[in-house]
C-alpha cells in the first residue's frame, strides 16, 4: 500500500512517476476540463485555469484508492478549493463598502 501517512510521505507520492502518469491519464480521460464546471454548463480548461486531480474519497483516509481512476476526477483550482472548503467566501452587500 502507498504510504501517505505524513505530509512528507504525501509529497513523495505526488512527486512520484506513478502519480504523474495517472494524473495525465485522468486529465486525458476528462478531456482536460473541470468536471464540476462542465456539469454547470461552463467550460474550464488548462487554458483558462489550473487543473488539478481530486481524490473523491480523500487520499489521507483511503490510501488504497490513491491510484484508482474511478476515485479521481479533474477539477479546476477554484472548484477543488470549494470541494475541500479551503476558502470561506463572505457575502457582502453593497452597503458594507463606502465608495
Amino acid at each position: 500500500m502507498i504510504d501517505v501517512s505524513t505530509p512528507k510521505a504525501r509529497h513523495r507520492f505526488y512527486c512520484s512517476g506513478a502519480w504523474r502518469r495517472m494524473r495525465e491519464q485522468i486529465l486525458k480521460r476528462d478531456n482536460n476540463e473541470c468536471k464540476w464546471c462542465k456539469a454547470e454548463g461552463r467550460v474550464t480548461t488548462a487554458k483558462t485555469a489550473t487543473l488539478e486531480i481530486d481524490h473523491i474519497k480523500e487520499l489521507e483516509y483511503h490510501p488504497e484508492l490513491a491510484l484508482e481512476p474511478s476515485n479521481l476526477r479533474t477539477l479546476c483550482h477554484d472548484c477543488h478549493n470549494k470541494r475541500h472548503d479551503r476558502h470561506r467566501y463572505k457575502q457582502f452587500d453593497d452597503e458594507t463598502f463606502e465608495f
